[in-house]
């Protein structure tokens, strides 16, 4: 209540409006001393309340200690690791390598005695399972047994670490700490694409990837020069986190929770600090402020990943993975395409002088349209009156009560306003099918609304929406088809809602090939990325319906009042990005295809030279045409692969975060810039003050707690219990460590050797403390109860995952296969089989069929 804080140096020490809380040499001087042994009650520390008290002993001991100086040290955790000699000992003989020396020597300090050493078939049976997460073949154990040379037991050991396994097995220690799920955790929990990260993390730790390079890349692998696609993979880290869909929920809120997550994480997992418990006020136990936390997640608070997620496997961010045969290709196809793109230019820049004679000859005055006339299926143009025309052949309609003319989204042109249930309606308008390509364009003036609106639709109500509709939904562009009742909703994403009252060119696109990636979305000429294709379905059946074509009007509820269309377009072909492009300039070209060269705006130039480039100049056409094999062959290989959750920073701002009353998303007060604990060494001035930086802080050797944590955490998956048994709280509330100076020493070591994590673990499994027998004495039980001081071999049980392997792999029932998910029952027997099944080790299971 009075702000003290007697965990940091300023805390004790500082002169208060009362006085010193400790005035070193003098007891009776310090508040501290004054207030543990007032005489009243009320003004005694601790209070009453608090149902805690001092016995006389403490109460003297801390007399004693202010007395002698009150000598005050930072906590050990925060101070900076230092390589300590090993401890001498009395029964040498016993030591294989440097960890033995200090368990022995406090052994010898307990007057214990280490065990005697496991039987060989134990010894295998241990390593095997610490290393693999698998019992050893009953082959490998009978060679082991058999094996006397001197170094019988180091050659098990490095087959092991050269094993698949051995990636697979801390993989899956460290999936668990960076909670690694195949779904979103909340509401409807649907599947997301995740593997690939999984699979980078088996791959890194089977490469041995140094451990600072890995913990960069999880981190902040994107923003790396020129990232490569596993760098990029490797950020599916804090794509981890529980995310949402929810009706209801609010954005500023999910986003405050993502940010929260990835705190928390970062801290536990890197730092072993409760850093989220300064989420609402300064850390209670550490020395940890409120503001040390939103510094923190000022880091993760620029990204592009949208609050919510759409209830879909690949929300944005997210990056296609090609199969391991398609890779090469993939990648060469980059460089092919970086080439066309460079010719591209080159080419358009070169077309000036031909342009300018195209400019002053007859023939820009004949321009009909944007697209090929034969295939255009339908146009709305509208100059000063609403004109159709249906495959290429003008026709009238009769304007309906509630539309009307208004000035459209170009200079010079009209739109058609729609207001109630103002719509067209168009029979026998049957061109679009699940098995032809088609494009559907469009001028829009978005209505003000939020709820869902129709632009043109072709829809059956009585067949349970079967056919095609353009919408709005929440002011997202949605393609919605539907096929054997089963509907497909095609949209934009999250991030990209539509301004209301705006006008926008949006144009859909599909390929014909019944695969929902088959379609496409562009927003004023420009891609954008879309939801709902990866995670669906082919289109089975026929949408194709011979219900009339209708303009704002889905032929029931659905209107498009409020909105505006102009420059309607609907094209038997998928058209190109450069048509799209020259669709949306359409109005421009049209006004200006027939003015003189004298006349022509900027703008109109502009145009004309797009349209000149495009549709007349055939260099460029050539360029194009290869540019679209190319096209039309990467999506062919993307479809075959998958996609996966990453990280993207946002290059039109820089991070930051508010301080948040009470952790409340929407009291926000004091705004700060990112940065690391104030207990904690500062960042240097060098580094980034982004993702990166945070990652390079953590593995830098000034750091105290990177290398600590890091080597308890896996002397913890060895030894069952970790050097600090808290292994995730190295704070004032989690236990100290067993065995000090050797966590210091493994510390130092382990970041020396280049964080070289098979070194480590051979370290510790080669080491006579971990090759001893686990059977006890009662001499042990009553010293060493727990076996913190290892005076015996490990013996921990089996987690749930090793204990299904093991099943598995006696009953011969276990396959090492790694990929992506099928199940499905084998026929005729009904045995169950799956194939390449995406569980957290990465292990798939099928019964042998016998064929």
């Amino acid at each position: 209540m009075a702000g003290l804080r007697l965990d940091t140096r300023e805390g004790a020490f500082a002169e208060r409006k009362a006085g010193n809380p400790i005035v070193p040499g003098k007891p009776d001087a310090s508040l501290l001393i004054q207030r543990v042994t007032h005489a009243d009650a009320a003004r005694r520390m601790p209070p009453v309340s608090s149902h805690k008290t001092l016995s006389l002993k403490q109460v003297d001991t801390l007399k004693r200690w202010v007395a002698e100086g009150a000598s005050w040290k930072e906590h050990w955790s925060f101070a900076a690791p230092a390589r300590p000699k090993l401890p001498p000992v009395v029964a040498k003989a016993w030591v294989r390598n440097p960890v033995d020396q200090f368990i022995l020597a406090k052994l010898e300090a307990q007057a214990l005695t280490p065990a005697a050493p496991a039987d060989r078939r134990a010894l295998i049976r241990r390593v095997t399972l610490d290393i693999t997460g698998l019992p050893p073949k009953p082959e490998d154990v009978e060679a082991f047994v058999a094996d006397r040379s001197p170094n019988a037991y180091e050659k098990v050991v490095d087959r092991l670490l050269a094993s698949e396994q051995w990636g697979e097995h801390r993989a899956r220690y460290w999936l668990d700490a960076a909670r690694y799920a195949d779904t979103h955790g909340l509401h409807i929990d649907n599947f997301r694409a995740m593997w690939p990260y999984r699979d980078w993390v088996i791959q890194a730790f089977n490469r041995n990837m140094p451990f600072d390079r890995f913990t960069i890349e999880q981190i902040a692998g994107d923003l790396l020069p020129n990232p490569t696609p596993e760098q990029l993979i490797a950020t599916g880290f804090h794509r981890c986190n529980v995310t949402t869909n929810e009706g209801g929920v609010i954005v500023e809120e999910v986003e405050a929770i993502y940010a929260k997550d990835r705190v928390d994480t970062t801290g536990t997992v890197f730092l072993g600090l409760t850093v989220g418990c300064a989420t609402c006020h300064d850390h209670k136990f550490d020395p940890i402020a409120q503001k040390d936390f939103y510094a923190m997640a000022a880091f993760f608070r620029n990204t592009t990943q949208n609050a919510l997620d759409g209830n879909i496997s690949d929300p944005p961010p997210v990056m296609t993975i090609p199969s391991a045969e398609d890779k090469p290709r993939w990648e060469q196809l980059k460089r092919e395409m970086a080439d066309l793109l460079e010719r591209a230019e080159k080419v358009r820049n070169e077309s000036g002088a031909d342009f300018a004679k195209w400019l002053d000859d007859e023939p820009r005055r004949r321009i009909a349209s944007p697209v090929d006339r034969a295939d255009e299926v339908m146009a709305l143009n509208v100059a000063d009156e609403a004109a159709f025309s249906f495959k290429n052949q003008p026709f009238k309609v009769e304007m309906p009560m509630g539309a009307t003319l208004i000035d459209g989204p170009l200079a010079g042109r009209k739109a058609l306003a729609l207001a109630g249930r103002a719509s067209f309606e168009f029979p026998n308008v049957d061109s679009f099918s699940a098995d032809k390509a088609f494009t559907i364009a469009a001028w829009i003036q978005v209505p003000k609304g939020e709820e869902s609106y129709v632009i043109a639709s072709q829809t059956d109500p009585e067949s349970r929406f079967r056919g095609w509709a353009l919408e709005l939904n929440g002011r997202r562009p949605t393609l919605r088809v539907a096929a054997l009742n089963k509907s497909y909703s095609i949209r934009t994403g999250i991030d990209h809602r539509l301004t209301a009252g705006k006008w926008y060119h949006i144009a859909f696109t599909y390929d014909g090939s019944r695969d929902p990636r088959g379609f496409a979305l562009y927003v004023d000429g420009k891609p954008v990325l879309m939801e709902g294709r990866s995670d669906q379905p082919n289109l089975r059946g026929e949408f194709r319906t011979y219900a009339p074509l209708r303009i704002a009007s889905d032929g029931r509820r659905k209107t498009f009042s409020g909105g505006a269309i102009a420059d309607l377009r609907l094209v038997t072909r998928a058209l190109r990005e450069e048509e799209i492009r020259l669709a949306k300039l359409w109005p421009v070209v049209d006004s200006a295809r027939t003015k003189d060269t004298s006349a022509l705006s900027s703008e109109d130039r502009d145009a004309l030279q797009f349209y000149f480039v495009n549709r007349e100049y055939g260099d460029f056409l050539n360029v194009v045409d290869e540019m679209r094999t190319l096209e039309e062959e990467r999506e062919t290989i993307a479809r075959r692969g998958t996609v996966t959750h990453v990280q993207h920073e946002r290059a039109d701002s820089q991070p930051f975060a508010h301080i948040l009353h009470r952790g409340m998303y929407d009291q926000k007060r004091e705004k700060v810039e990112p940065g690391v604990p104030y207990a904690l060494p500062a960042m240097p001035d060098a580094l980034p003050k982004n993702r990166l930086g945070l990652a390079q802080w953590l593995v830098d050797e000034t750091n105290p707690l990177m290398s600590r944590v890091t080597v308890n955490r896996f002397w913890q998956e060895v030894f069952g219990t970790g050097l600090v048994k808290t292994a995730e709280d190295f704070g004032s509330q989690g236990e100290a460590p067993s065995h000090p100076e050797l966590l210091d020493w493994l510390a130092i070591e382990f970041r020396e050797s280049g964080w070289d994590v098979k070194k480590l673990f051979r370290l510790m499994v080669t080491s006579a403390t971990y090759r001893q027998s686990a059977a006890s004495t009662p001499l042990k039980l009553q010293k060493d109860p727990d076996n913190r001081l290892l005076s015996r071999g490990p013996r921990f049980r089996m987690d749930a995952e090793m204990v299904r392997d093991s099943a598995l792999a006696a009953s011969g029932l276990l396959v090492d296969k790694i990929g992506g998910a099928s199940v499905k029952p084998y026929q005729p027997e009904g045995v169950w089989e799956a194939v390449a099944m995406p569980v957290s080790n990465t292990k798939s299971y099928r019964r042998d069929t016998g064929d």
